[in-house]
């Protein structure tokens, strides 16, 4: 392992490049995950690791899992707490991080042809809310989920953590229009989640073998062109005084009837 103790080099400058940009992380290929459990996970998933970050105090804490993370890694840093806190993205980091190579999941998306039940998320802008709900639909056993293009970056390292690992499991694909993608693949019974209206409730509803619920962004909900796109339209009934629920929340409620 190599010991770096200056900001200024390569390495380290790269990282915070990856931890703050997505533009970056799209034109290197790279990712950052951060956290010994999200990193071993990557390990275990099969994912491929560039590089790792790790404190002293850490190697010390966990010398079995941070080697095989070592071996696994194309280079293996050891750094100050100071530099650490540089390229952490969390308030009281644990001294692991990796640099993770982009996950090709588009071969994976493959099974989509021979049916299963999907999530689509058009716009989803909160790296939180993304990353819970990818966390909820590996746990349930989505086949895969859909994201438009102007949703958050999946790679961002919010989401990563905050899918516990989902992001290195799940099937994902990036779509540039979702009406266009439902288009693309008119086997899929598509479902848009509304609030309230003509939409049919969604403890109604049967989903098909082969289906998609669409989820909208978080303050103004699926775009007009998605909700015609859609062959039908659901909403979660409410009992209480609220209009509407955290789209994370709704998202975990609608895969939940249309997993069991």
């Amino acid at each position: 392992m190599i010991t770096l103790s200056s900001r200024d080099n390569i390495n380290i400058k790269n990282a915070i490049k990856l931890k703050n940009s997505a533009k970056f992380r799209r034109k290197t290929g790279l990712f950052i995950a951060e956290g010994l459990r999200v990193c071993y996970d990557a390990l275990l998933s099969g994912a491929g690791i560039d590089s790792v970050f790790v404190t002293g105090d850490a190697l010390s804490r966990h010398p079995g899992k941070i080697e095989e993370l070592c071996e696994a890694a194309d280079r293996s840093f050891v750094v100050t707490d100071d530099i650490f806190s540089q390229i952490s993205d969390t308030q009281t980091p644990q001294g692991v991080l990796c640099v993770i190579k982009t996950l090709d999941k588009v071969t994976e998306f493959d099974k989509i042809k021979n049916g299963g039940k999907f999530l689509a998320l058009e716009n989803m802008q909160d790296p939180n809310n993304l990353g819970t709900v990818l966390r909820t639909a590996e746990a349930f056993g989505v086949s895969g989920v859909i994201l438009s293009a102007d949703c958050c970056d999946i790679y961002n390292p919010k989401v990563v953590r905050g899918s516990m690992g989902a992001v290195f499991r799940l099937p994902f694909i990036v779509a540039e229009d979702i009406p266009e993608f439902l288009r693309n693949n008119p086997r899929l019974t598509s479902y848009a989640a509304v609030v309230g209206g003509s939409a049919e409730k969604l403890t109604d509803i049967r989903f098909d073998d082969c289906s998609v619920a669409v989820i909208g962004n978080e303050g103004n909900g699926l775009t007009v062109k998605t909700i015609c796109a859609c062959d039908h339209k659901i909403t979660i009934p409410m009992r209480g005084r609220a209009e509407s629920l955290n789209a994370s929340a709704a998202a975990s409620i609608i895969i939940w009837e249309m997993i069991k």
